[in-house]
């Protein structure tokens, strides 16, 4: 008897699957998009055009990958997190195209909740807090605390974020959602 699996998931007929992924309910692949052997991606995703998702890249659910990213061996996605348009994820430090070194990738991890937006660089090996946000064209050389908000080049901590995404004023309140923080050194948890 012959078995017959359903999709859960939709892919752009123009975009290419390998053999030896996993892909979530719901998730959305568009056009003209690679998704490689050893990849796996969350429930309920939407991956934009022309993107390139690497062997063993793991993305959680409900994450959006907006057009023309790659995600490189060695990225991790949590769950909820925007990636915006163009942006850039690196995995060797030091690459030369005469010498191989993809056994030196180093690993970056964005946490849950965080946005990365368009046309920002994560420079490997480093991780990116939960909530965090990254601003338009920053380069990121160093790990980005939760909640925290990072732009320019190099990206430096500017203010904090709430969850909701918008700037927290100087007394850690969000004028958005009215949920209020405290910090804790280096670090800002919910009240």
């Amino acid at each position: 008897m012959k078995r017959i699996v359903f999709m859960n998931y939709f892919v752009h007929k123009s975009s290419y699957v390998d053999e030896a992924v996993s892909i979530g309910d719901g998730t959305k692949i568009w056009h003209f998009s690679h998704i490689i052997s050893g990849s796996r991606i969350g429930d309920s995703c939407n991956i934009g055009q022309n993107v390139v998702i690497g062997p063993d890249v793991i993305i959680g659910n409900r994450c959006k990958i907006q057009n023309n990213v790659s995600l490189y061996k060695g990225v991790t996605l949590e769950e909820d997190v925007f990636c915006g348009p163009s942006m850039v994820f690196t995995n060797v430090f030091n690459p030369r195209a005469h010498i191989r070194r993809m056994d030196e990738a180093r690993p970056t991890i964005v946490k849950k909740g965080a946005t990365l937006g368009a046309n920002c660089t994560i420079v490997c090996g480093h991780t990116i807090g939960a909530y965090a946000f990254v601003g338009a064209g920053a380069v990121v050389i160093t790990d980005v605390p939760d909640y925290a908000l990072f732009v320019g080049n190099p990206a430096k901590q500017t203010g904090w974020v709430c969850e909701c995404g918008e700037k927290l004023s100087s007394d850690l309140f969000c004028s958005h959602c009215s949920m209020q923080y405290l910090e804790n050194g280096a670090q800002l948890k919910k009240v």
